[in-house]
């Protein structure tokens, strides 16, 4: 489809030549690979093309990220041994505890608002800046103050915290997002991410070279945001937008925070769920503990692109088939729990029989106690990918308070389990309390309140019997 017969470097046809491949890069990459038939019957759908080539990105940028992001993170985690990934992971998870301060669920209601009224674009860019910049300024302070009472004669702790948490303030450009996924244009970020992701990555080999102290691996998660806010502000420029057009108003910043607290409480309640084992972890056994444990959650969570990828491809067919019927409604739904439990069960069942070898072989031995862990955790994922299916039944039925009930529930029944759990058992237990409080929320939660009561016998179909065909 693009054939060059001739290339000439003079600077007159570098001035064509540079913005062609461009174009070609950010509009018709996907084209390429596609069958003929395929291609023929979309050359007169423009606005199929445009989601189609949208979702290509997303799902482009989720494999290098993945796939780079994880080699890099194997070569980080041996260099830094059990000890000292703990202490990084520690702080992470500590800061991912105030993390939902700074973004107060903004995003969803930004998009929103902006695809029903492009008219307001600016107005509800500035107030959502506006709003992102206070919260990411509380989330620091809030993160800097209790770390500092909680890790009082741990300095190196207390460093750690405050650089990670100085991203929160760094963030607030990424508001240039919403605007981006509002217009389908998720090409713009993916490559604004993953420059930055690129640039942290060759910082991160070239510390491990240094034989670098830990705070220097904190310093490049920070610079990896920073570059990232750049290229966005850089592509939303290119993109032919102004940042100086944007105004704010207490009344539209009002309006935003309005709509947007439920889904930070939903947030901060998720958090705690999925990052208090790690914090308490850290508290009654030690550094070393979350190393290991944090190892395990990352061979884990490994696999989670493909079922995110599933969802934004199968919601849209569930709200369709919302309006046509509820028999159609909930038959959708049965197929995308036994999709999301047969995924699941396809990960877990190899990996458990050769997950204690795994951990050794990518991690070294310093880790071989994750492997335990890494059989438990791999099987609480059937749980969260089923959670995943179940938001997309609780979001087209506009039932938010539901998702906030039963996820809060699984934070507390996660917290007392760890108290329990941990004494006794250390690392697997703390496993054992995720496994436990993540089917609660997703499944036995179900069976307490009436209306949910049918998604609860849904997902039990789906575990025990995950026919798809």
């Amino acid at each position: 489809m693009y054939e060059i017969h001739e290339l000439s470097f003079h600077p007159s046809s570098l001035s064509r030549f540079f913005p062609a491949i461009l174009r070609f890069i950010m509009n018709a990459w996907w084209t390429e690979y596609l069958p003929d038939i395929i291609r023929k019957r979309l050359e007169d759908r423009r606005q199929l093309q445009k989601i189609i080539g949208n979702t290509g990105w997303q799902f482009a940028d989720i494999l290098f990220r993945m796939g780079a992001g994880f080699i890099v993170s194997i070569w980080v985690t041996r260099y830094l041994g059990p000890e000292r990934y703990g202490l990084l992971n520690y702080a992470i998870a500590f800061v991912a505890l105030f993390s939902p301060i700074a973004s107060l669920g903004l995003e969803d209601i930004v998009v929103r608002n902006i695809a029903r009224d492009p008219l307001c674009k600016d107005i509800t860019l500035g107030s959502a800046f506006f709003l992102k910049l206070a919260g990411g300024a509380v989330s620091f302070i809030s993160a800097v103050a209790v770390i500092v009472l909680l890790r009082r004669n741990d300095p190196q702790m207390q460093w750690l915290t405050g650089i990670i948490a100085g991203g929160a303030i760094l963030q607030t450009a990424t508001v240039i997002e919403c605007w981006f996924n509002s217009q389908v244009q998720s090409r713009y970020r993916v490559i604004a991410r993953n420059i930055a992701f690129a640039i942290s990555s060759l910082l991160k080999i070239f510390l491990i070279s240094l034989d670098a102290p830990l705070i220097a691996f904190a310093w490049v998660g920070i610079i990896e945001v920073g570059i990232y806010s750049l290229g966005l502000v850089a592509t939303y420029r290119w993109a032919g937008n102004f940042i100086g057009n944007w105004h704010i108003t207490l009344a539209k910043a009002g309006s935003l925070f309005k709509d947007s607290w439920p889904l930070a409480l939903s947030i901060i309640a998720m958090t705690v769920y999925q990052r208090i084992d790690q914090i308490m972890l850290g508290e009654m056994v030690g550094n070393k503990a979350v190393g290991v444990y944090s190892v395990a959650v990352r061979l884990s969570e490994v696999w989670g692109f493909i079922p995110t990828a599933l969802y934004w491809s199968v919601y849209p067919a569930i709200v369709k088939a919302k309006s046509k019927s509820d028999e159609a409604f909930y038959s959708q739904l049965q197929k995308f729990y036994n999709l999301m439990a047969l995924w699941s069960y396809t990960v877990a069942l190899p990996i458990t029989l050769i997950g204690p070898w795994l951990v050794t072989k990518v991690y070294g031995k310093a880790f071989s106690g994750a492997g335990s862990v890494l059989i438990v955790l791999i099987w609480a994922t059937l749980f969260s990918n089923l959670e995943l299916a179940r938001s997309a039944f609780l979001a087209t039925m506009n039932w938010s308070k539901a998702y906030l009930v039963t996820v809060t529930l699984g934070a507390v029944l996660n917290i007392a389990l760890n108290f329990v759990l941990i004494p006794r058992y250390d690392v697997l237990g703390a496993a054992v309390a995720s496994f436990v409080s993540y089917w609660f929320a997703v499944h036995g939660a179900c069976f307490l309140f009436r209306p949910l009561r049918r998604t609860g016998g849904m997902i039990t179909k789906a575990m025990l019997y995950p026919k798809i065909w």
